[in-house]
């Protein structure tokens, strides 16, 4: 009686093969891995530029709504901060700070109010704003620099300078040597590795009539 060679695979055959098959796996898994960052990464920089798009978007509604009450200063800069007073989304009036402190740009905005006092009262204390107060918000993380531009006459001039500005006191007016409200006002910010971003973005904004404006 013939019999027939038993078929099958060697040991070393096996071993061969399971090796073969856990390099296969390693490099599916590594694929698997990187198409996981790499959606990660995406998601990253679509999240980080719809939030500068929202506060790109915040800072020109401010700036629309910018009202020169002939109380306090409408629009002040100093290099590092920036306070206006603006009409209430809700009715009213509220000053608004935006400053760079400590490599970010943040937002504060004061409760809305009726009377001069109260708006007095409110450009007051934002005069000492140091950026972590009760109902600050952190704008952008990692801002290297922040410049601001004034555009009157035509030409875009430093915010800083002292040119035809209206001199005050806490709020009060000390001399009538009033400057017109600009018609535009320009920000230049320089955005740092850890924003997501590198180098400037620059946004100019119109501001609306002005009953004083020449």
């Amino acid at each position: 009686m013939r019999r027939h060679p038993v078929l099958g695979f060697t040991l070393i055959e096996v071993m061969v093969s399971l090796l073969i098959l856990s390099v296969m796996a390693l490099m599916a898994w590594q694929g698997v891995e990187g198409i996981s960052k790499a959606r990660e990464v995406a998601d990253g920089g679509v999240k980080r530029t719809l939030r500068l798009q929202s506060v790109m978007t915040q800072w020109q509604v401010d700036l629309g709504a910018v009202l020169d009450t002939q109380t306090v200063d409408p629009l002040l800069f100093d290099g590092a901060t920036l306070r206006l007073t603006r009409r209430a989304p809700s009715g009213g009036m509220q000053v608004v700070v935006w400053a760079l402190r400590s490599g970010r740009w943040v937002r504060w905005a004061g409760p809305p109010v009726t009377t001069v006092g109260q708006l007095q009262e409110q450009w007051t204390r934002a005069m000492s704003f140091q950026g972590r107060e009760p109902g600050s918000l952190e704008a952008l993380p990692s801002i290297d620099q922040w410049q601001v531009y004034f555009n009157r006459g035509g030409a875009w001039t430093n915010a800083q300078s002292s040119a035809g500005t209206t001199q005050r006191t806490l709020g009060q007016v000390v001399t009538n040597n009033r400057a017109p409200l600009p018609r535009g006002v320009r920000c230049v910010l320089g955005l740092g590795p850890s924003s997501g971003f590198e180098g400037f973005i620059t946004r100019d904004v119109a501001l609306g009539y002005q009953p004083n404006q020449n």
